[in-house]
């Protein structure tokens, strides 16, 4: 319509495989989350801000519609009731587009700052106890 404010597209990942059926998901919270504490604990700044938790429709293994949930980090916001497409798997209705690829890893800079922490302390015990 005009004059109506258009909100970004949200493709699906090409990890979707693409005879999954098609849902669409309704929004139902989004919270902006402070990216610098997920930079100091994940050790890569993010521009994605907005966490966006939605729900869909899809059938369970008897062919019964169940309400299914997901979220995922989005650079703008998204108003709660907006309707989006997803995918799923037929065979496991939870897995959907926007599931993540696998656990979140921590980077390597947060390894090595604990164990420069720990060869830190040591050589500073190390050193006090010479100095009765």
């Amino acid at each position: 319509m005009p004059g109506e404010e258009r909100l970004p597209t949200m493709a699906t990942p090409k990890t979707a495989a693409p005879t999954w059926p098609e849902a669409m998901a309704t929004v139902t919270a989004c919270q902006y989350e402070f990216g610098a504490g997920r930079a100091l604990a994940f050790g890569t700044p993010s521009g994605k801000h907005f966490r966006i938790t939605f729900n869909y429709w899809a059938p369970n293994a008897e062919g019964t519609d169940e309400l299914h949930t997901g979220d995922f980090m989005s650079e703008t916001a998204i108003p709660q009731g907006h309707l989006f497409p997803i995918t799923y798997n037929p065979e496991a209705p939870h897995i959907h587009s926007k599931s993540s690829g696998g656990e979140v890893t921590r980077s390597p800079v947060l390894i090595f700052g604990i164990i420069g922490s720990l060869v830190l302390s040591t050589a500073w015990f190390l050193v006090m106890r010479g100095c009765h």
